[in-house]
């Protein structure tokens, strides 16, 4: 029998393929270590965004693929993740407490942006991260009635805040400032300077990924907000019919200009779901996020569907991936949260907020 060689175990695992980001586990660099006794191999992979929907699934298809060798009599997979920080825009800094900030926009209202940020959020957390949401949108804040919180936040010192909490995760929203049928008047300097002081003032903690609700549109709040806040990417949420798709291929254009990596296309709304017989229809036209996709060059991190479900459990204030855990809708989002975190693990780390600064001073 041919002696079971490193080499070997490498070659094999090369053909097991990492279906969120599109490389296999050892070019991926997801393959940490190889351990061989006799005919027997054991194995150590760690994935760069968390997977906890998918790690049991993983080991037992790299067992699988390595038992299938003649020269290997058993093999033993260890599968773990960690969350790292990446870069963001030139000249920025890193919000203290967050490793990633990740934008959540469409270029325009009405395609459930936000239902889509809360419930990316909360799959996030289910596979495993640390996730807080920043609700951006000053005009219709929604983040309150979605995450079923409401009141001011408390503030330690009087000028920062401690974020909200609910579903384990942290939030903020200028809706804890305001009365829920008080209109927000204000011209856009001023509600650009409150957002940046709800992102910078808040008191994260240990988050690895922010997920930030984005303002609708192209105008110059969003655009200020992309070009100040410190952001390691953006997702572009449309529905599949054109009049969504002209805006946000708006948006995603806004934040190329602003060298704000865009992961991906979202595409809500892309069948209707009967309630009654379960028949799943494409009532706004089939494959458009898709085509946008292509036409940019970007992956379909997801395609969501028009559920009463999602929306009812949304207005109750606990979401379909929390109020539903099990559900299929739940593991469309789940699916949706590994596309986007393995998306963003392939971006340069930012090695500043890993590392300590180190100065040396005479004294």
């Amino acid at each position: 029998m041919t002696q079971v060689t490193e080499a070997l175990v490498r070659q094999a695992l090369a053909r097991v393929l990492d279906p969120h980001n599109g490389s296999d586990i050892v070019s991926g660099g997801a393959l940490r270590a190889v351990g061989i006794d006799g005919a027997r191999v054991s194995v150590d992979v760690q994935l760069s965004y968390p997977a906890a929907g998918w790690q049991t699934a993983l080991a037992a298809q790299i067992e699988q693929v390595l038992t299938t060798l003649p020269e290997i009599e058993a093999a033993v997979a260890t599968v773990s993740y960690r969350v790292y920080a990446h870069q963001v825009q030139k000249e920025l800094s890193p919000l203290p407490g967050v490793r990633n900030i990740v934008a959540v926009a469409s270029g325009k209202g009405g395609v459930g942006k936000s239902t889509t940020a809360v419930n990316l959020a909360l799959a996030l957390q289910a596979e495993g991260a640390q996730v807080g949401v920043l609700d951006a949108d000053v005009y219709g804040p929604s983040l309150p009635l979605l995450t079923g919180t409401s009141g001011k936040p408390d503030s330690p010192d009087g000028q920062n805040f401690n974020p909200k909490r609910n579903h384990g995760l942290q939030l903020m929203s200028i809706g804890y400032m305001i009365d829920e049928d008080t209109p927000v008047i204000w011209r856009g300097p001023m509600v650009t300077q409150a957002l940046m002081q709800l992102a910078t003032n808040t008191l994260w903690q240990d988050l690895d990924y922010l997920i930030i609700d984005f303002p609708p549109g192209t105008g110059d709040i969003a655009l200020t907000l992309a070009q100040r806040i410190p952001m390691s990417a953006a997702i572009i949420v449309t529905t599949p019919q054109d009049v969504a798709l002209i805006d946000a291929k708006k948006a995603l254009k806004m934040f190329e200009k602003v060298e704000v990596p865009v992961l991906g296309i979202v595409e809500n709304m892309s069948t209707h779901i009967c309630s009654h017989c379960g028949h799943e229809e494409a009532i706004f036209g089939a494959g458009g996020g898709e085509r946008m996709a292509q036409q940019y060059g970007r992956p379909l991190l997801g395609s969501l569907p028009l559920d009463i479900r999602i929306r009812s459990e949304s207005d109750a204030g606990t979401p379909i991936v929390m109020a539903q855990p099990q559900s299929e809708l739940t593991a469309r989002y789940r699916l949706m949260a590994r596309n986007v975190a393995a998306r963003l693990s392939l971006q340069a780390r930012n090695k500043a907020i890993q590392f300590p600064k180190i100065v040396i001073q005479n004294t």
